[in-house]
């Protein structure tokens, strides 16, 4: 399987995005209205979608959901000890950090959602919805925390208000409760989520600012080493542990490598941080993702037997 080829759509779609913002009449001020759109309505129906179409069997998979939030929580423990760590506390600003930590433990749903459909086919598919379904709330959560604190919004305010959190809990409570969309919604609903993918990377594109990265170099070191080299081992070692299928070890170790999510950018700039320098990150990850991808895969998966 080519993971490169894989990202390849994803990072074009970013690269697209930058481009038309920069060389074309669709500059800025145009974008920050798709930024909206994206947030507000296109990606939480996804998420909503994604959760609420794929019946969840729990039992079946608690001990790969276990290894999901290990792998999540960790992620969140090593972003968040960053600024605490010998040595990096002088080179990581407070609020570079509240912004971008979000990179070190969110994942790209639309990546993982497409390679474990690929390895696993609809059971793989199955799988790593419970992930998300479980997954995303948490990590949203973990991401709004430190930009609440930082910007003295209140962070209960800024969870009742995310909407990313609201469509994955609804999506997670309805799924549960054994409810289901009305079939002649379905296609309506499923072509908005899909728009939400091609729009997100794209304002993720336009709001880029590469030299961002040089400005805070330590920073994004430290956030993409995390997301792409340490959490794949974590992934490994919850595996060993849990004693995973060799399916499910797949599927965490794909949920593990995938990059980073594309709405970063849009939640830092939606709560007034630097959106521009973490979607410098995200482009990054995108590219890291295939090298990630290739070492979950190619590496540490025939080390599990798998």
């Amino acid at each position: 399987m080519s993971y490169a080829l894989l990202l390849l759509p994803e990072f074009s779609l970013i690269l697209l995005g930058y481009l038309i913002c920069r060389h074309t009449a669709l500059n800025r001020s145009v974008w920050s209205q798709v930024d909206g759109l994206v947030y507000y309505l296109l990606f939480p129906t996804l998420l909503f979608h994604s959760i609420i179409k794929s019946p969840l069997d729990l039992a079946d998979a608690s001990r790969l959901l276990a290894g999901g939030l290990g792998v999540v929580a960790s992620g969140v423990a090593l972003a968040y000890s960053l600024p605490y760590l010998p040595g990096l506390s002088r080179h990581i600003a407070p609020r570079e950090h509240a912004a971008a930590a979000q990179v070190g433990f969110r994942f790209n749903s639309f990546i993982g959602l497409a390679l474990a459909e690929r390895l696993g086919g609809p059971a793989g598919l199955l799988s790593i919805a419970v992930l998300i379904g479980f997954c995303v709330p948490m990590a949203n959560v973990a991401a709004v925390w430190p930009m609440a604190r930082g910007s003295e919004r209140g962070f209960g305010r800024e969870l009742l208000r995310n909407p990313l959190i609201i469509a994955t809990t609804t999506g997670l409570a309805a799924n549960l409760l054994g409810l289901s969309l009305p079939h002649w919604l379905e296609p309506t609903v499923a072509r908005i989520g899909a728009a939400s993918l091609a729009l997100g990377l794209m304002a993720a594109g336009a709001g880029m600012q590469l030299q961002s990265l040089a400005r805070a170099k330590v920073l994004g070191v430290a956030l993409l080493s995390i997301r792409h080299v340490l959490l794949p081992l974590v992934a490994l070692g919850l595996a060993f542990t849990l004693q995973l299928s060799p399916a499910h070890a797949a599927i965490l170790l794909t949920f593990a490598a995938v990059p980073t999510a594309a709405s970063g950018y849009v939640l830092a700039a939606k709560m007034g941080y630097d959106g521009g320098y973490v979607g410098a990150l995200i482009t990054a990850s995108t590219l890291l993702g295939m090298g990630s991808l290739g070492l979950s895969l190619g590496i540490l998966l025939p080390l599990y037997g798998a």
